[in-house]
């Protein structure tokens, strides 16, 4: 009854409550949130860039198939590239096939033969680009029995870079989640430090409040107030500040990066675009810490009470 009483009372004007809302602990504690919930937020954006990125490396990779036309003795490479071409375009689930020139074919040896050496006396095998409408529908038993008619003619699917690929994604999204768990983790015990600490600072103010008859309960709702106030202002200064990292390190990269590394880069995260689904993950980190601030606070203050009781 005390404890509806007491929650019911309005308080004074300039009147403090309970648990300072300002303090040097309180301080603190939120800065921490406010870098974890960064750190949270960074961490999920990257795991659905990555995601979203190795959803479309296997798009790309499901729909391109490579006919590779070795050099054989006494068989004509331009006839047999035209007839291999021909026999892709008529496979049923396929919308064009295109023979690379020998210098394109020259051009993809550059980054493991080096850039300026003269390939015209060594034979190299010719590829064949081969789109698909539909991976799906497409027939590749058939071109793949077709193509046995043309002497060094082998059909590549791509299977295993899709399976790398993929197994590589995977890896990253897994490695994502465990830092996520990691981050949880440290914010539970900091909250758990920082609550025993409130605690301890307010001990008199507790003492007060239970010679008079208030319960543990609402002793307990005082704090969680408190402490959830601070989960929300850090973890949306934290979100904010992950989705300006994305914004700038997207514009960014183009310009500091080389050619190179900024290929690269954008193969593993695309264009640092969250997009809806990823700013809603986010987001959804603002109310997670929240929460998780609330209940971590509320349980530690409980357990407190009832060791000093």
């Amino acid at each position: 009854m005390l404890d509806r009483v007491l929650a019911l009372l309005p308080r004074r004007a300039g009147a403090a409550p309970i648990v300072p809302e300002k303090s040097v602990a309180g301080r603190t504690l939120l800065l921490l949130i406010t870098i974890m919930a960064f750190l949270s937020a960074v961490t999920l954006g990257g795991v659905v860039l990555v995601q979203k990125s190795a959803i479309a490396w296997s798009a790309d990779v499901g729909r391109e198939l490579t006919i590779q036309i070795r050099p054989v003795e006494g068989e004509v490479m331009e006839s047999n590239l035209r007839t291999a071409v021909s026999l892709a375009q008529s496979t049923p689930g396929v919308s064009g096939a295109r023979a690379l020139t020998i210098e394109e074919s020259q051009a993809l040896l550059e980054p493991w033969l080096g850039a300026g050496l003269d390939l015209s006396a060594i034979a190299i095998p010719r590829l064949i680009v081969v789109q698909l409408a539909d991976p799906v529908d497409a027939d590749i038993e058939q071109l793949q029995r077709n193509l046995g008619a043309i002497n060094g003619a082998s059909l590549d699917t791509h299977a295993a870079w899709r399976q790398q690929l993929n197994t590589m994604a995977g890896t990253v999204v897994l490695s994502g989640l465990l830092v996520l768990g990691l981050i949880g983790v440290a914010t539970v015990l900091a909250i758990i430090f920082a609550t025993r600490g409130a605690m301890a600072s307010n001990r008199e103010i507790v003492d007060v409040l239970h010679f008079i008859g208030a319960s543990n309960k609402f002793i307990a709702g005082e704090f969680q107030g408190r402490f959830l106030s601070i989960g929300l202002q850090g973890g949306l200064l934290g979100t904010v500040l992950a989705t300006l990292f994305f914004t700038l390190i997207g514009a960014a990269a183009g310009s500091v990066l080389p050619s190179e590394a900024n290929a690269q880069v954008g193969v593993l995260f695309g264009q640092f675009l969250l997009g809806w689904d990823g700013i809603i993950g986010v987001a959804a980190v603002i109310p997670v810490i929240a929460v998780l601030t609330a209940v971590t606070s509320r349980m530690t203050v409980r357990r407190y009470l009832s060791e000093a009781s």
